[in-house]
């Protein structure tokens, strides 16, 4: 059979294997610009051009791409390197945060025409973006600019484009999956189709058998060792519930088997042919009735694997007061008391969990090693846990991230990096897994679900005197983040409110469902979704401003978060900008007209909300940096954080760009990569720029002292007559170059760099406030935004392009949650939502364009005054939501997601009961 196709201008005759995509026909050439976000035409990631015109090519058969002109995002850019005009213009806005959709986008809206640009709601509904909240790509298309050119010793508080920027839009930044390996296996995960059974035997015969199977790995070949999936610094945050293979599963879609082979389908054949006998065990799914004496015991394990309460299936709880709130209501005039839930909801990060395991030769010792390349946030973390569960010394184990394509918490966990290890080893050969968009849903982890009844008293002049909470999270069959989720929720969210009597009863519970895990938030959001919205019902029982309740009982500056737990002593606000973001909600409602837009007969209202957060997680927090001049007078940071979209790469260089008096090209960075520097404890915990960016700072300042000193030795200049700038040391009015600065150095053996290292404490409090006009449709439930308006307080900011697009994305992946996505469970607590087209994810007509106002703080403890920004802006957002569809309806809706027939359903009720009574 004779093939040919064309591709970016080079022709190709390999013929497409029987069944092949077009997306993976591609890659097989080289063209990874070609993503892989679903495998089912539903986000994207893939989109290529054929004979010019867009195409999803994961449901696109390569055979049909016979004869015809293939386009990638690689192929975009003129002859010479000139980039495609949108190209540049996606530059110009950084229409992108992590990337991993960009390329698709841009093939979508090369292709567009001047009629579909008019209509970008449905032009671009083919492509998803889980980080940027669409308006940076819609500027993108409208050609507006927001990157700022570098300006020496002037980064910080500027809009400077992503350094990686220009390989992201040309195809060239390299995620995981992005590289070539010699005699790769791939590797393919049986998986329960039980919620809860012991297995009884394993018969793999079969599966060895079929053409291509190099290996079936099964409980028998696991390490019999107990250990968390979660990665924190101090791993006994977590139980030790979970074994690489089990002989017990506790839900549907544990991996049961693990099997290698010389491609992905004999490794999916061979899982289909494996034969497992269980003994089904009874399972629960509620986790109320999961604490019921009688119910199934989940994980029978003793107080080593640091479990509360196994015997109750409680695997962490937290208990105190503070006072009597049993006074305080007695106390009050008014007291309010609800039951809120929220859902589970996926991370969705469109590249899926996944890792390649290979060998190198150690350059310092010459001995081989393993190399995991993982999609992770956390390599640093990776590596201690795998060297901990195969005995493996430190300098055996090498764990890198590529470029991220998305996190959101979901890539704080070890899911596929243990198994593919043990493969690896085994074998001797380099192991690949990478998750499907199903496994994503079943095999990965969510958000937790809450049940949270929160009690308010207040006297009537608004002053509270009591807050209480009882909270049930629920953390599907394995504990991994279950206590520190639990304990999180609980803090800054009672924290942030006076009361003198406060008490808390939470519980984080097992059940045989989806484990859940670290969500954007961790755990805040669920518990400020019904503390907000109780505050707003106080309010209303008290007719009072919600607005004014709110500014009567927050805390003030300088004051501590008091809560029924203690204090937390490394936690203090060292910059307060919470009555700012509260001024943006004041001086949104008394400018709005918003309600004009409001079709003829809807219901209008509007409602906001608040929430605080930590910068940075309890306990300590550590990363390590290196600032180094390099011989051709630029210079190097090497830093152990992940990039996947949250910015830290763009703000470490701005930051050593201040210190040290240049421009931000003159400096290249090195990360993400266990070889790089001491320790990083990773990316999450809103720790990028408040913890690796002081110790980025550190190093940086040390750095530039260092320089300024030497040169004044051998320039023969007071030291105060000095100045670093972009390429030199300004001495007394003349120049000494960098590149002679550091030939002199060597001359004398001397090294100009230094280190910083930062333990993530103290810590201060970032603060955000979300305000929603919307209107409601009464015949159908139909609901839209009229207006959006978010408070920022996030000290000194380092990027307001950049910052401002965490906010606009944190918004969106909110309104999401909010008002549709969910993943569901049937009773037996298998994931029927396992797909994009089945979860919905907020798409480029879901999301309106949010006005973002920042406060103008400086925090005392962050770097240059910064605070954490990535997190926080999904936590009001439900909340406001709430408060705005109340204010609408007249219906307090306590449990999320909002969806439209749900909302019309509670409007019928609510009118035929009314018209009842």
């Amino acid at each position: 059979m004779s093939f040919a196709i064309r591709v970016n201008d080079e022709d190709f005759d390999a013929v497409p294997r029987p069944g092949q995509c077009l997306r993976t026909y591609l890659r097989d050439r080289g063209w990874f610009g070609v993503k892989k976000g679903c495998d089912a035409g539903d986000c994207g990631a893939c989109t290529v051009q054929v004979d010019g015109r867009p195409v999803h090519s994961c449901i696109y058969p390569a055979v049909r791409a016979e004869g015809r002109s293939v386009t990638t995002v690689e192929g975009l850019a003129k002859e010479g390197g000139e980039l495609h005009p949108m190209q540049q213009k996606f530059l110009d806005a950084q229409g992108f945060q992590c990337g991993f959709c960009t390329a698709g986008f841009l093939m979508t809206t090369s292709a567009l025409n001047e009629e579909q640009l008019t209509d970008l709601p449905r032009s671009l509904k083919g492509n998803l973006c889980r980080c940027t909240g669409y308006r940076a790509i819609e500027d993108a298309v409208r050609g507006v600019k927001h990157t700022e050119a570098p300006c020496a010793g002037k980064a910080v508080g500027r809009s400077l484009g992503a350094p990686a920027g220009p390989q992201v839009v040309t195809g060239t930044a390299r995620y995981t999956f992005d590289i070539e390996v010699a005699g790769l296996l791939h590797m393919k995960l049986l998986r329960s189709p039980h919620p809860h059974a012991r297995i009884v035997s394993i018969d793999t015969s079969a599966a060895l058998r079929v053409p291509g199977v190099v290996a079936v790995f099964t409980h028998h070949d696991a390490p019999d060792k107990l250990y968390s999936s979660a990665r924190h610094e101090h791993p006994t945050e977590d139980p030790d519930d979970t074994r690489v293979l089990d002989d017990v599963v506790r839900f549907v879609g544990q991996r049961v088997a693990a099997v290698v082979a010389e491609s992905e389908g004999a490794a999916e054949e061979g899982c289909r042919r494996i034969v497992v006998e269980y003994e089904e065990l009874p399972y629960v799914i509620d986790p109320e009735l999961a604490m019921l004496p009688g119910a199934p015991v989940i994980h029978p394990k003793g107080p080593e694997s640091r479990i509360f309460r196994a015997e109750n299936n409680v695997c962490g709880e937290v208990h105190g007061e503070m006072g009597s709130v049993e006074q305080g209501f007695a106390e009050a005039d008014v007291v309010y008391e609800e039951t809120f839930r929220t859902q589970r909801v996926q991370h969705a990060s469109l590249e899926t969990h996944g890792c390649v395991v290979y060998f190198e030769e150690n350059e310092e010792t010459g001995e081989e090693r393993i190399v995991v390349r993982s999609s992770t946030q956390v390599p640093f973390l990776t590596r201690r846990a795998l060297c901990d569960l195969y005995d493996l010394p430190m300098e055996q184990v090498r764990v890198v991230a590529g470029r991220v394509g998305g996190g959101f918490g979901g890539k704080q966990e070890m899911l596929t990096e243990d198994i593919a290890v043990l493969a690896a080893m085994k074998l001797h050969r380099p192991v690949k897994l990478e998750f499907t968009r199903p496994e994503q849903f079943y095999g990965a982890t969510t958000r937790h679900p809450f049940k949270v009844t929160v009690k308010l008293g207040a006297r009537s002049d608004g002053t509270l005197t009591a807050l209480q909470y009882r909270v049930v999270s629920n953390t599907g069959a394995y504990g991994n983040h279950g206590p520190a989720v639990m304990f999180h929720s609980v803090g800054e969210s009672m924290g942030v409110y006076r009361a003198p009597h406060k008490k808390v009863n939470a519980y984080s519970v097992y059940t045989n469902g989806v484990p859940a895990g670290a969500f954007r938030g961790y755990g805040l959001g669920q518990v400020t979704f019904a503390v907000e919205s109780a505050m707003d019902e106080l309010a209303r029982r008290l007719d009072i401003d919600p607005l004014v309740l709110r500014e009567k009982n927050i805390i003030g500056p300088g004051e501590h978060m008091e809560g029924p737990l203690g204090e937390e002593e490394d936690l203090h606000i060292a910059s307060y900008g919470l009555d700012q973001c509260l001024n943006v909600v004041r001086t949104a409602l008394a400018n709005d007209t918003s309600a004009e837009l409001a079709p003829e007969g809807w219901l209008v209202g509007q409602g906001f909300a608040m929430a605080a957060i930590a910068c940075g997680p309890p306990g300590g927090h550590f990363a390590d940096a290196t600032v180094q001049l390099l011989e051709d007078g630029t210079y190097d940071i090497a830093v152990g954080t992940a990039e996947f979209g949250n910015g830290t790469t763009t703000v470490h260089k701005q930051i050593t760009a201040g210190s040290l008096g240049t421009t931000v090209d003159r400096i290249a960075i090195r990360q993400s990569d266990t070889d790089v520097v001491k320790h990083d404890t990773g990316a999450f915990g809103s720790a990028g720029t408040v913890v690796a960016g002081k110790a980025v700072m550190k190093a940086a300042n040390t750095l530039a002292e260092q320089i300024l000193s030497f040169t004044a030795e051998y320039a023969r200049t007071p030291r105060s007559l000095l100045r670093l700038t972009a390429d030199s040391v300004e001495c007394d009015g003349r120049l000494v170059s960098l590149k002679e600065i550091f030939e002199a150095a060597r001359g004398q053996g001397v090294e100009l760099k230094a280190d910083g290292h930062f333990g993530g404490s103290p810590r201060s409090i970032a603060f955000n406030s979300q305000w929603f006009r919307i209107a409601v449709d009464p015949d159908s439930g139909e609901i839209r935004i009229l207006r959006s308006v978010h408070g920022a307080d996030a000290g000194k900011v380092m990027n307001p392009l950049q910052c401002r697009g965490q906010v606009e994305g944190g918004v969106a992946q909110a309104l999401g949650a909010t008002l549709f996505e969910q993943v569901l469970l049937d009773d037996r607590g298998e994931v029927t939502t396992a797909a994009f087209r089945r979860y919905r994810l907020p798409a480029y007509a879901d999301v309106p364009r949010t006005e973002v106002h920042f406060s103008e703080t400086s925090d005392a403890i962050g770097p240059l005054g910064a605070k954490s920004m990535s997190e926080s802006p999904f936590n009001p957002v439900p909340p406001a939501f709430a408060n705005a569809l109340r204010d609408a309806t007249g219906i307090r809706f306590t449990e999320a997601p909002f969806l439209r027939d749900k909302v019309w359903l509670a409007l019928h009720e609510h009118r035929t009961g009314a018209r009842a009574a």
